[in-house]
């Protein structure tokens, strides 16, 4: 004898077909727990005469709940609410900003076997310099010498990924009589480490092109009266999350204000790669006061954990000594992957390969949400969809639901009290075809959205 469903047959209100209203009610009532694991869901004949809809309806919304995990078929009794570990899963991804997979397995195992061939134990058993070899330095410095960085080697420091990189620099510059600025919506790496340190973090305004000048000037203003040093933290290149990109009046406005006021700048410059050709860092601009940090894992490959910190003259000291004191250089075998796809024409390849699925992923986005839902992308491979707070707020949990993982949008606020909220989509991790389904649920949530439906 089979056991009766728990479940009462409903469907949401909305603008939906019955089969995504269908869909969303059952993936709501799972992720809330209303429907627990292993709760049995209605037949599919009963399902659809209780609620008037088609029999191949009801078909089509439990396969795209066992697609997601969500639910398992078991033959001969029915549809049931999968565990909690099936669930998650299937659960896409569009929470982490990785780049879209360009590496293939025979690359891979070819650059390795080479290096097999080629590395000895005792220069694996050898540490280096705490900066790195001078040689990959200077690899490094030409790489970024093509985005418009002047780059010094022996002023550059390879670290362990630009997370580290900027921990550097943030730690070198941020006193406790410092105010670190930044935009009002900011990375979140940044935001925890300013956290983490204790260090007092104000956010700017900002508009469709980054940072606004005119908020920069009164907060420099302000930390000049209040007798204190003010730190400018920005990302003009591809913004996290917003992905707006400064032009270049705009950067020179900003290091021309910091040069004005005495202030330091850290550039995260990390997506440099992937701006449109002549874009100019303020590095450039400003290089006696702007840290550089950057690195290779957003436009080679997340598994390279090497970032660059570019310092002026006068922080080199304490650079070094900062980076001595945590985890010295990158792994010699990730600097012998750089040095081998530097200089074989592989980083390029693989930098050109990134930017032209991220143009073709953010293309698919725009084709499946809702027109004018999301900021423009600016040849990145993440889009940034302004909404009100509690609709931001409340948007991750339904996509949830729906089997997509967003991050939460209180992760990007450096200043709790702006006005601009809003949700990240990060497009570069999933399977193209994971992808296509995962914009689809969310564009129907979207929908429902716009409708006037309470999230």
């Amino acid at each position: 004898m089979l056991l009766a469903s728990p479940w009462t047959p409903r469907l949401t209100a909305g603008a939906g077909s019955p089969g995504a209203r269908l869909v969303e009610t059952l993936a709501r009532d799972i992720a809330d727990g209303s429907l627990p694991p292993g709760a049995r869901l209605p037949a599919h004949r009963p399902l659809a005469w209780q609620l008037g809809i088609g029999l191949g309806t009801v078909t089509k919304a439990y396969a795209q709940l066992e697609r997601r995990g969500l639910v398992r078929s078991v033959r001969g009794r029915g549809m049931f609410v999968a565990g909690v570990s099936q669930m998650t899963s299937r659960m896409v991804d569009l929470s982490i900003n990785v780049p879209p997979q360009a590496l293939s397995d025979r690359l891979l195992a070819s650059c390795l076997g080479d290096l097999a061939r080629r590395l000895d134990a005792d220069s694996f058993g050898t540490y280096a310099a705490p900066a790195g070899r001078l040689e990959h330095r200077a690899l490094l410095a030409r790489w970024l010498a093509k985005t418009g960085v002047p780059a010094a080697p022996e002023r550059l420091l390879i670290c362990n990924g630009a997370q580290h990189a900027l921990a550097i620099a943030l730690a070198i510059t941020c006193g406790p009589d410092t105010e670190l600025l930044t935009e009002a919506l900011s990375y979140p790496g940044a935001i925890a480490l300013a956290r983490r340190r204790g260090l007092r973090l104000t956010g700017l305004a900002i508009d469709d092109e980054g940072l606004v000048p005119r908020a920069l000037e009164q907060a420099l203003h302000q930390e000049a009266a209040a007798g204190r040093r003010a730190v400018l933290y920005v990302t003009p290149t591809l913004h996290n999350p917003t992905t707006a990109t400064m032009g270049e009046a705009r950067r020179r406005e900003i290091a021309n204000l910091c040069r004005a006021h005495d202030a330091v700048i850290v550039e995260d410059d990390i997506h440099a790669a992937l701006a449109e050709p002549g874009t100019i860092p303020i590095a450039s601009l400003a290089p006696e006061r702007t840290l550089h940090v950057s690195g290779l894992s957003k436009v080679l490959s997340p598994g390279l954990r090497i970032g660059t910190l570019l310092v002026p003259e006068a922080w080199l000291e304490p650079a070094l000594a900062e980076l001595a004191a945590t985890c010295t250089t990158a792994p010699l075998l990730s600097c012998l992957v750089m040095e081998r796809w530097l200089t074989d024409g592989t980083a390029a390849s693989v930098t050109r390969s990134i930017r032209e699925e991220a143009g073709r992923r953010v293309a698919l986005a725009r084709e499946l949400l809702p027109p004018g839902t999301a900021t423009r992308s600016g040849g990145g491979f993440h889009l940034w969809l302004p909404m009100a707070p509690g609709r931001a707020k409340n948007l991750p949990a339904r996509a949830a639901a729906s089997g997509i993982l967003l991050p939460p949008p209180e992760a990007f606020l450096a200043d709790f009290q702006a006005p601009s909220w809003g949700v990240r989509l990060s497009l570069g991790g999933p399977r193209i075809d994971a992808l296509a389904d995962a914009l689809a649920s969310l564009r129907a949530l979207l929908l429902d959205i716009g409708g006037g439906a309470r999230i």
